[in-house]
């Protein structure tokens, strides 16, 4: 259920281990985009998806009816925030397909990202309401949360260990055998509780420590200190330290989301505020509009303002050599600077999509542009780029994840 950045890596590796698969979605176009071997996942290349189309083990559909008979059902559909509360639309929606159609001994699995208990307040009584059966008694059901890492060629779905849990212990025990046949390790939780929070905490990890590094950038220069110069040095010790790197904000589904759904349980439940995640979400949110002001003071000690100036803008996805925008803080940076008057003009190799944002031009990365560029601003880090011409063709750069440190000091280059 769901055949994006989540679902459709899991579907493939199920269909390439001799799991007849079908790959429900509500997109219509997605659906036939893969129907055609067209991927636009790219952890997922097309051979991939083509060979298990032509093997007849993977069938994408968004017919409700190819639902019917299932024996495993995995829901990895979306989780999205509306106004600060989480929207569990998706999940209550799948749910709604699968009661209809579960039957005895069958097994659902949740992998959709969500606070502590959603799998048993949430999706349970939906599935016993429209089945009729009972979950642990009459069919299985589990959490198994989603740690998928667009374009990281290491640690891939198959090989990063793969959370289990169960409502009791027969589901749980299901749960490791299917997964156990697809991944390398499965790793129990004594609960689905436990690991719906594992998972939040995981990104709550994360979210916390970029806000540290992304606030110490902000303030570093000021104090005379080179912010990386201090990372580097900070991650030579070998214990009680581990290095998290600043840039122009957060995106993907996980950080800007994830957090904020652990917060909401918080206060919901127990009336308190998780007065840290909402400080580290404040501060990564800020730092788009920090990127534009930065932009903006170099352009004016060039005797440039940004109204009326041509930037060129390196990435679009929120995350290097990924086409994935979800969430990513290069459109809202752009928003802020057309919205000033700027004229803007973005390269990425990776992203084919339309990002809707009015006033953007879409270019290659060829001298011309970056000659042309008063300023160029390097949001996401693609190995793809030529940073060689970038540093000596560029009159100005504002680099948001350092990248350039290699080309040396320069004039020209500036980093966040």
């Amino acid at each position: 259920m769901g055949q994006g950045y989540v679902g459709l890596p899991l579907a493939v590796a199920a269909a390439e281990h001799g799991y007849h698969v079908v790959g429900y979605d509500t997109d219509a176009s997605r659906v036939t985009r893969l129907a055609a071997g067209e991927s636009f996942v790219g952890d997922i290349p097309a051979e991939r998806l083509r060979a298990v189309l032509d093997g007849g083990t993977y069938q994408p559909s968004i017919d409700p009816d190819d639902l019917d008979g299932f024996d495993i059902a995995v829901i990895t559909v979306p989780t999205p925030l509306h106004e600060g509360v989480p929207d569990l639309s998706y999940i209550e929606q799948a749910g709604e397909e699968l009661a209809a159609r579960l039957t005895p001994g069958a097994t659902v699995v949740l992998e959709s990202t969500s606070y502590p208990g959603t799998t048993e307040e949430v999706l349970a009584p939906i599935l016993q309401k429209g089945s009729g059966l009972g979950p642990g008694l009459d069919f299985h059901l589990g959490y198994s949360p989603e740690r998928i890492d667009p374009g990281n060629a290491e640690w891939t779905f198959e090989t990063t260990p793969k959370v289990v849990s169960g409502v009791d212990e027969e589901s749980l025990r299901t749960l490791e055998a299917f997964y156990g046949s697809i991944v390398r390790k499965t790793v129990p939780a004594p609960s689905t509780r436990v690991a719906e929070l594992a998972k939040v905490l995981e990104n709550t990890f994360r979210h916390v420590n970029i806000a540290l590094v992304n606030e110490l950038a902000t303030h570093a220069a000021g104090i005379g200190v080179n912010v990386w110069d201090a990372l580097e040095i900070a991650s030579t010790k070998p214990f009680g330290f581990m290095r998290f790197t600043p840039g122009p904000g957060v995106g993907g589904h996980c950080l800007p989301v994830d957090p904020l759904y652990l917060s909401w349980r918080v206060e919901r439940t127990l009336s308190k505020r998780f007065r840290l995640v909402e400080l580290a979400d404040e501060l990564n949110n800020q730092m788009p509009e920090y990127v534009v002001q930065r932009l903006t003071r170099g352009l004016d000690r060039r005797r440039q303002t940004v109204t009326g100036s041509r930037i060129l803008m390196l990435g679009l996805a929120y995350k290097a050599n990924t086409g994935d925008v979800r969430e990513s803080p290069a459109l809202p940076i752009a928003r802020m600077l057309i919205e000033a008057g700027a004229s803007v003009r973005v390269a990425d190799p990776h992203v084919t999509e339309s990002v809707g944002i009015p006033g953007i031009t879409r270019v290659d990365l060829t001298e011309e542009e970056l000659t042309e560029a008063h300023a160029v601003l390097l949001t996401t880090d693609h190995d793809a780029f030529d940073y060689a011409a970038i540093a000596s063709s560029a009159r100005y750069v504002f680099d948001c994840r350092n990248r350039l440190r290699s080309a040396g000091p320069a004039e020209n280059i500036e980093s966040l």
